[in-house]
């Protein structure tokens, strides 16, 4: 849907501070690939450590073959979300944490949309409670999000067992789509007063949220902007991208 055919309003990064500052939020949660930062995090991390030797070559073959069936659409998101996570069992946490922060410092930091990072200091200077959900692995949210002061206990993320400092492949969770609504109320936030994400995944929590902010939306995600009559913002760094693939 071409975004000169939504008449919701898409608001300036001026209007968007005003309107969530004037919540008086206790709570906000945040997607975070294509929300907070261009790009798919958890994809090229996947990518990266495999060209970084981090897997085995049959484990690398394996998730390659699974992610070319997920694009086919014979794998779920669920699923490919939580093999992108699995595929790192029997590795150490220390190193695939220090893996994550490598990547985060010299792929994405780069690519964190400023007005965002502006709005999310400006909540976190009045105290309020500040979360991460992603269907990313959570090493990579937990390198990624530090900056904004988001700390690893409220951050909701793909996540296998730890046993002896070891990764296992026994999945903790994988939010998305209403994984996403259903893991923020099993820590309780059951309607947080405001809730920023780009993708129809993260519907389900923008649809539980007092206050949705829909960020940078995907075509499927604006549809349903428009369905609801929601406002929408996208960063100034997405909007050439998105006319790129808009083709305008």
């Amino acid at each position: 849907m071409s975004e000169i055919l939504i008449d919701t309003p898409k608001w300036s990064a001026e209007e968007l501070e005003e309107r969530v500052l004037a919540l008086n939020a206790k709570v906000a949660v945040f997607d975070c690939d294509g929300t907070l930062w261009g790009g798919d995090s958890g994809y090229g991390f996947m990518v990266w450590s495999m060209e970084q030797g981090l897997v085995s070559r049959e484990t690398s073959d394996w998730i390659d073959t699974r992610h070319r069936a997920y694009q086919a659409g014979t794998v779920s998101e669920l699923d490919i979300c939580g093999e992108m996570t699995q595929m790192y069992a029997g590795l150490r946490e220390q190193e695939i944490r220090a893996a994550a922060a490598r990547y985060v410092k010299e792929f994405v930091v780069a690519r964190v949309f400023p007005e965002m990072a502006q709005l999310i200091e400006k909540l976190r200077a009045r105290g309020v409670e500040l979360w991460a959900v992603s269907s990313t692995n959570k090493w990579v949210i937990a390198a990624g999000v530090e900056r904004f002061g988001i700390t690893e206990e409220r951050i909701l993320a793909a996540e296998v067992k730890v046993e002896s400092g070891i990764l296992t492949s026994k999945i903790i969770d994988v939010p998305t789509d209403e994984g996403k609504a259903a893991s923020l109320k099993r820590v309780g936030l059951h309607a947080p007063d405001a809730v920023f994400g780009n993708s129809i995944h993260d519907l389900a929590m923008l649809e539980i949220a007092k206050n949705p902010f829909p960020i940078n939306p995907s075509p499927a995600l604006l549809e349903a902007v428009a369905r609801n009559g929601w406002g929408w913002f996208r960063p100034a760094a997405a909007e050439g991208v998105h006319a790129a693939v808009a083709g305008e």
